[in-house]
């Protein structure tokens, strides 16, 4: 049902009207039930962070591979709802299109909310390609059994691509430009990697007080 209802066509501003921009990331142990989450908001093009909220919840659904947003999703809604205002686009440290049923993280929050949503992961999941060049911004189609899922996009030169994917309300080549838009010093975006270093010390945080 999630996959159904993911909108391919592009809804994202121009770059030079984008106003904000939010990265996502959610943490938790294969066997635990407790999980980690933030969202980050920050201005765009300035990159000032704008607001942050990082919460613990207790994970209902079970660890099933190929399902893990249905556990994510409890935890980011939580954290969404802390928010004093939506931003535009929302980037999560995941998958959106390249995912066995073309339904990973980004496409569920997309769908979930209306959100403008994309998935740029460090790993793949599914799929083949071939290495894009060694140069930052070059890029390679990600594909299953013939069909496009994603792109593999080098935002670093010389250093390893990242897996960028469309999560809803917006197409490949809108997804990768955004995702090279906010890469700046590091191989990640800005917004996914803040909202990881705010979550993991959350996550230290939590294990120093058990």
């Amino acid at each position: 049902e999630i996959a159904r209802n993911v909108d391919l066509t592009n809804h994202l501003p121009a770059l030079d009207q984008l106003q904000t921009v939010a990265g996502a990331d959610i943490s938790f142990g294969r066997f635990s039930k407790t999980g980690f989450g933030a969202i980050v908001v920050f201005s765009y093009p300035e990159m000032e962070l704008l607001e942050a909220t990082a919460e613990v919840e207790t994970l209902d659904f079970p660890y099933i591979p190929g399902y893990l947003a249905f556990r994510e999703w409890p935890l980011v809604e939580k954290c969404l709802n802390q928010l004093s205002t939506l931003p535009q686009v929302l980037i999560c440290d995941g998958q959106g299109l390249a995912h066995p049923r073309k339904a990973g993280l980004a496409c569920h929050i997309g769908v979930e909310t209306g959100l403008i949503t994309v998935g740029c992961a460090k790993t793949r999941l599914v799929g083949d390609y071939n290495e894009p060049g060694p140069q930052k911004g070059a890029k390679s189609d990600l594909t299953l059994n013939g069909e496009k899922i994603g792109e593999v996009v080098r935002t670093k030169t010389n250093v390893k691509p990242v897996y960028v994917s469309p999560g809803h309300k917006i197409d490949f080549p809108h997804a990768t430009d955004l995702i090279l838009a906010l890469t700046t010093k590091y191989r990640l975006p800005e917004t996914t990697r803040t909202a990881h270093h705010l979550v993991n010390e959350l996550r230290k945080k939590s294990l120093e007080q058990t």
